[in-house]
């Protein structure tokens, strides 16, 4: 009777091993660093899960064996850690965030202020570069556009009692086809932005060919959620569509 019930407890071991091993479950964790330690992010890029750390700098988040975690801050460097048994066992781990930003020493250039208004002003050697205001010449003051935006700028432009330039091109058709060449090159930056920032969190352990990354983006650019997520500027939401449309695209591979 022992014998069997060690052979019977010997197969439930076998059985659950590899659940246990996929098990998820919280962790403590608490950050430590030179400065401010709250709203510091703390990411699963394994399993897309996210937390912030409290005032104390502590937090909680949910892993599972060899998930990768990534601790950053806007003046720290990023911190990266791997789950491993013993912080599995532990259930908490602790993280020693290093300043990201080296502070210069002093730097005087030109000049120095005495701190009198009337002399600092006459010992100003600078001078206020000409603009079109003194030539009095009218003038584009808003941010500096694309060359594609300065074209439609131009377009809707004109003088007399009947602007001529606006009428033409709307009736030519060519303002419509401005406007498209302005989005479509907005979306390449967006594109070239997230290939640029995200690259390296999606594929570190990929298998994907370089051409096949490439292709990726522009899949996920197809998708119009992309512009409205990179709009928004969120790098954490961005981030977890990038790894949603992975998966789509990884699905459309193997379809094919």
């Amino acid at each position: 009777m022992v014998i069997k019930t060690k052979h019977l407890f010997g197969v439930i071991l076998l059985f659950y091993a590899p659940n246990l091993e996929a098990q998820t479950q919280d962790i403590s964790g608490k950050v430590y660093a030179n400065g401010e330690v709250s709203g510091i992010h703390v990411l699963n890029i394994s399993a897309s899960k996210f937390s912030v750390s409290d005032d104390e700098g502590n937090f909680v988040i949910p892993v599972r064996l060899s998930d990768t975690v990534i601790v950053s801050g806007v003046q720290y460097k990023r911190y990266q850690l791997v789950i491993d048994d013993i912080i599995m066992q532990a259930k908490q781990v602790i993280v020693n965030l290093e300043d990201g930003v080296n502070e210069l020493d002093e730097v005087v250039v030109g000049k120095v202020l005495t701190g009198d208004l009337m002399t600092d002003i006459e010992n100003n050697e600078s001078k206020r570069d000409i603009n079109f205001y003194d030539l009095g010449i009218p003038g584009y003051t808003g941010p500096r556009m694309t060359q594609s935006e300065r074209r439609l700028y131009e377009a809707n432009s004109g003088g007399g009692i009947v602007p001529l330039n606006p009428l033409i091109n709307w009736i030519t058709g060519r303002n419509k086809r401005l406007k498209a060449q302005i989005k479509r090159e907005a979306l390449e930056v967006a594109r070239n932005e997230a290939e640029a920032k995200f690259s390296k969190l999606l594929f570190d352990d990929d298998t994907l060919s370089a051409s096949m990354r490439k292709e990726f983006f522009f899949f996920c650019s197809d998708d119009p959620k992309f512009k409205q997520v990179s709009d928004r500027g969120t790098d954490l939401e961005m981030l977890m569509f990038l790894q949603e449309k992975l998966s789509q695209f990884k699905l459309q591979i193997e379809e094919k």
